[in-house]
């Protein structure tokens, strides 16, 4: 399994709602992305939507546009779409004008998320 790259994340803000059902939080962050087929920034802000329910489990989904120059020095944009949870893991899906990462839009991909006190950080794979 590579790494293809990895996007460090600043949360800017949140906002939420609860239910009898569930707490549903939408939280806005912006970034940096690097990496042997990546280098660049999170366009705007990107969001991760995040479903806590009562029993415990948590889904994720976050969503953002990176603009930045790929491996083959291209400048190029990724959009990601990463669905998941701690206990099953994440599935990012990718869709991109560069014509070097193209192949990435069909491999299957995976992600790993890690956070510390101070920085949260998105590893993107390929399986």
């Amino acid at each position: 399994m590579e790494k293809l790259f990895e996007i460090h994340v600043n949360i800017t803000g949140s906002m939420g709602v609860k239910s009898k059902s569930c707490e549903v939080n939408l939280v806005s962050f912006n970034g940096k992305a690097c990496g042997k087929y990546f280098n660049g920034q999170v366009l705007g802000s990107g969001t991760d939507t995040q479903f806590a329910y009562k029993n415990g489990r948590v889904l994720l989904s976050a969503r953002y546009l990176l603009q930045g120059i790929d491996i083959d020095g291209q400048s190029c944009r990724i959009f990601i779409e990463n669905n998941g949870s701690f206990e099953d893991g994440f599935t990012p899906r990718l869709v991109t004008d560069s014509k070097a990462l193209s192949e990435f839009e069909d491999t299957p991909l995976y992600a790993e998320i890690t956070s510390t006190q101070s920085e949260l950080t998105v590893a993107v794979f390929k399986k």
